[in-house]
């Protein structure tokens, strides 16, 4: 069983309890009665034409083992903001990653009493729209579709809800047939994971090869193997918009001097 396999059946054990019919209707009501987040694909085209830096709060990875097992989400995320992060990726995995749901909401109520805020992605291995609403009430704005690890009535579903929930979707691809699959289920943000999940190699020509495929209205990320200027650069290059970095800005000494370096790469 490869890495992804092995994750994806847990977290379906994981919220075997919680699963229950959830409606677009109760979704829409939700969205209704809660605070609008701010919007993840407005924060990833940047106006000034730098890489919008997506960083992210991660403790902990399968690949890298520890990262920064104590640290505090909430601190990290002033940090992240303070360095110039156009938006957050918040780990909310625990099993696997370190993560919580109470982190996403701890960071998403600190930017509502301490504003400005920026948005925030759930990332987490979403199966079901009890995971949608969930990641709603935390205050975040927009979750992550695995499309290779899901089948299309899941990812129909699920990218269904987000949009009824007022929630930006990123869809994480990994070749030429998840793009075109994303691309049917009218993807507009789409993140090309540089690391197969599989078996947690790295590789950026995934990037320069999949996003020149993009059609021109997709928002185009590059995911992992990001470590400063070079990478980033070849990020650009292949027409991303935005990056998603973890584990180096997790453990730089600088981590503003790090992130600026990425963004004007």
């Amino acid at each position: 069983m490869d890495k992804l396999t092995e994750i994806m059946a847990w977290k379906r054990r994981e919220i075997a309890g919680l699963v229950r019919t959830v409606s677009n209707a109760e979704l829409a009501e939700l969205n209704a009665a809660l605070p609008a987040p701010p919007s993840f694909a407005s924060a990833l085209r940047r106006p000034d034409g730098q890489l919008a830096v997506i960083a992210e709060i991660k403790r902990r990875s399968p690949s890298a083992g520890a990262i920064a097992a104590g640290i505090s989400a909430p601190e990290q995320a002033l940090k992240y903001r303070a360095a110039g992060a156009a938006a957050l990726s918040v780990l909310t995995d625990e099993k696997f990653f370190g993560g919580t749901l109470d982190d996403l909401t701890a960071v998403t109520t600190q930017f509502r009493t301490r504003p400005p805020s920026i948005p925030c992605l759930r990332k987490d291995f979403m199966v079901h729209p009890i995971q949608v609403r969930q990641a709603r009430e935390a205050g975040a704005a927009a979750i992550l579709i695995i499309v290779r690890a899901l089948n299309d009535a899941e990812i129909c579903a699920l990218h269904t809800a987000a949009q009824a929930a007022g929630l930006d979707a990123l869809f994480e691809i990994h070749n030429e047939a998840e793009l075109e699959r994303a691309v049917g289920h009218g993807a507009k943000i789409i993140g090309v994971n540089n690391r197969d999940l599989a078996v947690f190699k790295t590789d950026l020509a995934l990037s320069e090869r999949l996003i020149p495929q993009f059609p021109a209205h997709v928002t185009a990320v590059s995911e992992s193997g990001i470590f400063g200027r070079t990478e980033a650069a070849r990020a650009r290059g292949a027409g991303a918009h935005a990056v998603l970095v973890g584990e180096a800005l997790m453990k730089a000494p600088d981590t503003a001097a790090l992130l600026h370096e990425i963004a004007t790469a």
